[in-house]
């Protein structure tokens, strides 16, 4: 069969056009975030920004593995460090989630606990207490919150990434 001839959806499971997909999402996913912040004033907890720094990575590798002097070897390799990028905001998404939903215990910087002996410690510990706490859903959709949405997100394009950086070169599905 020759390549003008398959589907285009085969074609997906190719590194380059896989690492395209990937780059597409994140710049998406980020543009989403920052938008929501910038433009509708949605501000991030420390646990949203966090989740954000992993689609800077895979960014960087896909940008990386799109490059045409890059071997296939190579690029199934930057592509699987992008799903392990990936592997890493969903469990942040995860955790976050679970610190909004009270499962999980949130960081101390984040959730605002107040521990005083002092009249003067709690006037620093106020000080710098996060205006925006990491424990409270400030959106959700469905019931589901941006950190649950991203864990979900995250979880699917990492299953993704590492699926066709382990898949041997050549291999051709069913029909």
């Amino acid at each position: 069969m020759t390549r003008m001839n398959e589907r285009p959806i085969r074609r997906l499971f190719e590194p380059r056009a896989a690492s395209a997909l990937m780059l597409a999402a994140s710049v998406a996913i980020l543009g989403t975030v920052f938008a929501m912040q910038y433009l509708g004033g949605l501000a991030p907890c420390e646990l949203c920004i966090a989740q954000r720094w992993p689609y800077g990575a895979a960014i960087a590798l896909t940008l990386v593995a799109l490059v045409p002097a890059v071997p296939p070897g190579a690029r199934r390799v930057l592509l699987g460090l992008a799903g392990i990028a990936f592997l890493v905001t969903s469990a942040i998404g995860f955790y976050h989630a679970g610190v909004e939903l009270k499962v999980f215990a949130g960081p101390t910087a984040c959730t605002g606990d107040i521990s005083a002996k002092t009249v003067e410690d709690l006037r620093r510990q106020l000080l710098a207490t996060p205006v925006v706490r990491c424990d409270e859903i400030q959106w959700s959709l469905f019931g589901i919150s941006l950190a649950g949405y991203n864990f979900i997100v995250a979880a699917g394009l990492a299953a993704f990434s590492l699926g066709v950086a382990l898949r041997r070169p050549g291999r051709r599905g069913r029909r």
